[in-house]
Order: C-alpha cells, then structure tokens, then sequence
C-alpha cells in the first residue's frame, strides 16, 4: 500500500493518528467527461469513440467492479478493452505480472501509467482509470462517473442485445431519490466497511460497524417489498450496492470485522444479491479467490501473516424468488 508523492512512489498507508483513528478515503482526481461535445473553455476533450479507450481494473476491487457490471450489462465488451492488474497490492501498489499484463504498454506498475498523465503526481493509484489512449492520458479514476459515462456519452457503442442497451440506469424522475440513497449506501455501506476494516481505535471501528448494520437493517427492509432498491426497475444504485454485498460474508465478515451478522441471514438482502448475481453476464464480472487473495494478502497491517481463511459456503445460484416483485427494465415485457 503506498502512493506517489511528486511522482515518486512511497511504501505509506493510510494515516489514521489526526482523524481520531477514522479512515478518511482520498476523493478521486480525474474527472474528465467522455463527450460528444467539446466542454467549455480550455479543458481537454475526449470524444465518443470506438476503440480510443481502455479500462484498468482490479477482479478484487469493489469499486472497479461497478465498471466491469456496467460494461458488460451494457454491451461494451467489444468497443472497451480492459487490462486487469495482479490480485496482491504490496509494497509497490498495483502491479501487473505474467497473468495480470498491461495490455497496452506493458508497464510493470499501475503507478506509471499515473505518472504517465502526470510527471509529479501526488495521489493514491486506485481502480478502476479509464485511460484515452489517443492523448494517453487519465480520463476519470471516479468509479461513480465512469459508469454513468457508459449509459450516457456511450450509449451509441452499445451492444444491441446487452442485457441493458440503451437503458438509462439514472432517470431523471429518480434522480432525488437516487442520490439520496446511493449516498447512504456510500457513507454507510460500499464505504463503511473499509471505516470498519481500516480503523484503528476501538471507538471509530464501533461508530463504523454500527453504521454498516443501520444501514443494512434498513436494506432489508427496503428491499422485502420491492425487487430494487429505487424506483420499479433496475438503476444505478443496485449497480453500485451490489459489488460490496457480494464480497460481504467472503470478506467483510470477518476481515473488515463486520461480524455482527452475515448476509445471509438477511432474507431479502441475500435472495437480492443472488438475483442480481444471476442476471446474463453478471456472474463472468467475478473472480472471488482473487477477491479473496487480494484482502487476505494486501493488508498487512490487519493480516500480517497474509492467512487467507475458508471460505464460507456461499451459493450465488440458489433460487431468489424476487421477479414477481419487478421487472429488470421496469415495464411489463422486461426479464
């Protein structure tokens, strides 16, 4: 774990000693749009394209996987080439090795493809980069504007018979009430774990842990009476809940100390996680030994002896029951 500081790459994690021991995540820098349209003023412009661009992503990383569901419900596999980076995040950060190359300058190290769009950088190296490769520079490293990009300014490379073509996953009649429960879900949830895992006094991982299962009390209850969390149809906001439910009783459980209850024992929340899991294309985004190997390996900190421990029984394919609840594109012919 580490970060680049004036271009350099520094061995530092995370520093916990001046926020009373709470993980403060560090927002993300790039937060260029693709567009057909060229923006105002002086900024750089990066056109609706087929081929110009590639994704980097990790299999382990919740916040690349929103991006790797979205390309593939979407259709952009063909137009949207991605290199995925090796499972350990060590002393060096992100790396790519004989199974994991970088597809497109086989660089050895995330870190330089920053520094590639940066000299001096100062950031964290994270997934998922959408990357230009015709000005060969960082796009957006914004999981959360990368995949509204992809129903938006990518829309016309989509393919056809995706299981999600040319569906808006943000409609504006929703927006509200998206933005009002995709920030709980951030705050609470996709980043609470990490509050939790990552703390490092017995008060801030409390505050962290008691969040976490607030919010996943209140998930259950949502979710007992409707198929998706917002509105009648799949949206952004199940895209962006589903990725840390799936990892949650694998790791969170018990790496990030959410123990107070697994997943599982949530009805609705658990049968809601297999029916996502079970849409067309949902379960090739996946790979949970390197999920797996990735916590148990990358944080040493909380796992100095790198054990990965058994697995729980988990089966993703059991029946869910929930279409009678909705329909995946929210009118009556939808899946």
């Amino acid at each position: 774990m580490g970060l680049l500081v004036n271009g350099d790459w520094v061995d530092r994690w995370y520093d916990t000693e001046s926020s009373g021991g709470r993980f403060e995540r560090q927002e993300s820098r790039w937060r260029h749009q693709v567009s057909a349209e060229a923006p105002a003023g002086d900024g750089p412009h990066f056109p609706v394209s087929r081929d110009r661009y590639h994704l980097y992503v990790a299999w382990a990383c919740p916040w690349a996987h929103r991006t790797l569901l979205a390309r593939k419900l979407l259709g952009l596999e063909a137009v949207l080439p991605t290199s995925v980076v090796a499972p350990e995040m060590l002393d060096k950060g992100w790396v790519f090795d004989d199974a994991h190359p970088d597809r497109l300058y086989g660089l050895s190290r995330l870190s330089e493809l920053y520094t590639r769009d940066t000299a001096d950088a100062t950031t964290r190296v994270t997934v998922p980069v959408l990357w230009d490769t015709v000005q060969q520079r960082i796009v957006n490293n914004e999981s959360s504007e990368i995949i509204r990009m992809f129903w938006g300014a990518f829309a016309p490379l989509q393919r056809p018979d995706a299981p999600l073509a040319g569906h808006d996953l943000r409609p504006a009649a929703l927006a509200d009430e998206l933005d009002a429960v995709n920030q709980r879900v951030y705050d609470t949830v996709n980043n609470g774990v990490y509050r939790a895992g990552f703390a490092t006094t017995q008060e801030a991982y409390e505050e962290a842990v008691e969040a976490v299962f607030a919010s996943l009390d209140w998930l259950e209850a949502r979710l007992s009476t409707r198929r998706w969390l917002v509105g009648d149809r799949f949206t952004e906001a199940d895209l962006r809940l589903f990725p840390t439910l799936f990892r949650f009783d694998a790791v969170y459980h018990g790496h990030f100390k959410c123990s107070r209850r697994q997943l599982q024992q949530y009805p609705a929340l658990w049968a809601y996680t297999r029916d996502i899991y079970q849409l067309p294309g949902v379960a090739e985004t996946l790979n949970l030994a390197e999920t797996r190997r990735h916590y148990y390996h990358s944080h040493d900190t909380i796992n100095p002896h790198r054990i990965v421990p058994v697995a729980p029984d988990l089966d993703f394919s059991q029946p869910h029951a929930r279409a009678q609840l909705g329909s995946l594109r929210g009118d009556p012919t939808g899946s």
